[in-house]
């Protein structure tokens, strides 16, 4: 005879949704939504107000006239239309600096990651340990270093110290230490292929999706960089956007908002972050996975 069966609360229990959300984690979602695209928001209205209704009017809201496109004539035609020329600037010195220091970080951390010599744990903990090194704190000998050899004022002095990104190099030899099978590059070895040959045709299109990781950090840093180029820099023609933005919010400052300077100020920050916003969209698809789905069957 068997006896009967006792329920448990656990056992009436219902049991959770699988897609069940959470209230809480959904509000703070939100709330991060909101505390980033804030500034943008603020952003993109003000450029739309010309410079009276800058301080007449609600900052997150539009004001009584519609003014972006005046503005935008303002930014690229004020000081001689100076303004395309650091945006040319900053082109340049980002997508050369990102690139480089995107296929050196691809080319150091497949290295470290597939081969075995002396050293290779010594070297990789101090690209570690320069992690951890403010990249200000390097600025000043930097400069020390390229006055002596007369790169100074010139656009390899802001180009060639972004080369070096110790964070890539950790971030690409994780990602190729499972991202590259190791048959694949035995089987290419087996074909007579050279080291270099193995990484470019197969290596590198599989580190594909960290490549554009380390380009994508790289551009918004080069992009973003201000120290730097000030350090650097002191030919006006050479100025990257954030130099010149920061001379004419100088003079907006002393001249007590003359000239609508604090407006093309504004414009000319909107327009600055327009092609950052564009790389991402655009390069957001390598994210999706890599290239080495089902190429090695186990």
């Amino acid at each position: 005879m068997t006896s009967p069966t006792t329920s448990t609360p656990d056992s009436t229990r219902a049991p959770r949704p699988a897609g069940r959300r959470s209230n809480v984690l959904t509000l703070l979602m939100l709330a991060c939504l909101v505390y980033f695209l804030l500034p943008l928001f603020w952003l993109v209205v003000s450029a739309t107000k010309d410079n009276g209704s800058l301080f007449s009017t609600f900052g997150l809201w539009f004001g009584g006239g519609f003014d972006f496109f005046g503005n935008l004539h303002d930014v690229f035609t004020y000081d001689g239309g100076v303004y395309g020329r650091w945006l040319l600037n900053t082109a340049l010195y980002a997508v050369v600096s990102s690139v480089g220091a995107a296929f050196l970080a691809a080319l150091g951390g497949y290295a470290f990651a597939k081969f075995r010599f002396p050293g290779r744990n010594l070297l990789f903990s101090i690209v570690l340990g320069s992690i951890m090194v403010p990249s200000a704190v390097l600025t000043i000998p930097t400069y020390l270093m390229f006055s002596k050899i007369g790169l100074v004022n010139t656009p390899l002095a802001v180009i060639v110290p972004m080369l070096v990104s110790p964070f890539g190099l950790y971030l690409m030899r994780v990602y190729a230490e499972d991202a590259v099978p190791d048959s694949l590059i035995d089987s290419a070895r087996m074909d007579g292929a050279g080291a270099f040959r193995i990484f470019w045709q197969v290596g590198f299109r599989l580190l594909m999706p960290g490549f554009v990781t380390v380009l994508l950090f790289q551009l918004v840093a080069s992009w973003n960089n201000y120290f730097l180029p000030l350090i650097m820099l002191n030919n006006p023609d050479l100025y990257p956007v954030t130099i010149g933005l920061a001379q004419w919010q100088a003079q907006a400052g002393g001249l007590g908002g003359a000239h609508a300077l604090f407006s093309i100020v504004i414009t000319g920050s909107l327009v600055s972050i327009l092609p950052l916003i564009a790389a991402f969209i655009l390069l957001q698809r390598y994210w999706q996975g890599g290239l080495a789905t089902g190429s090695v069957k186990d």
